[in-house]
């Protein structure tokens, strides 16, 4: 069993709250709008409750489910009260047409958090090429992780297992670039005629 503490109270939020719920992690919300939080984990229920903005969170493993513009100010906000966590960065850091990133090339949102963290904080990119319904209805699809931390990977790849879906170590932190950009090939071929139901996987010729 995993302590989660997830800084959000959107669709994305949502969705790995009833999942880590009912694979029996803790699960804990918290938003800048205090009342939506309180209103997610009641919604959720199980036993989720609301945590205080700023405040440590009570999560080792935190899931930062906000838009990806705020990403940095966020984790900037909360400072040291992320020391020793593992941050989960689930954003796409998508051009206002929807066409292209909108960071540099040679970075990625996860890599300005871990830049903006406290040195001892974990930076996991993850969930990112999941739609929210896709992965709300069940698994198993492929989770893919970038980080640093080989500790803090092992740690989110149980959690993800609890979830119902599989884990998939793509590397080191500088991989959640290519992540960003697979979000990104998702999102046109959804638009392109394929539904947003679909998921990149990997086939191992029938392996789990």
């Amino acid at each position: 069993m995993s302590s989660i503490s997830i800084i959000g109270s959107g669709n994305m939020a949502s969705a790995i709250g009833a999942l880590a719920l009912a694979g029996g992690n803790t699960v804990e919300v918290t938003g800048r709008n205090s009342a939506k939080a309180a209103s997610l984990a009641r919604t959720l229920g199980g036993g989720a409750t609301t945590g205080t903005w700023g405040a440590p969170p009570t999560g080792d493993i935190v899931v930062l489910a906000v838009l990806f513009e705020s990403a940095v100010e966020v984790v900037r906000a909360y400072g040291e009260a992320l020391a020793n966590k593992i941050v989960v960065d689930i954003t796409n850091p998508f051009s206002p047409a929807g066409v292209g990133l909108a960071v540099p090339h040679d970075t990625s949102v996860a890599q300005l958090v871990a830049d903006a963290a406290p040195e001892s904080t974990h930076v996991i990119k993850a969930f990112n090429t999941l739609f929210r319904d896709v992965l709300a209805s069940g698994g198993p699809r492929d989770v893919f992780m970038a980080g640093d931390d080989a500790e803090a990977k092992e740690r989110l790849s149980v959690f993800v297992t609890s979830l119902g879906h599989r884990p998939r170590d793509t590397g080191d932190l500088s991989m959640a670039h290519w992540l960003e950009g697979a979000s990104l090939l998702e999102m046109g071929l959804a638009r392109s005629g394929l539904g947003f139901g679909l998921s990149l996987g990997v086939s191992l010729g029938g392996a789990e």
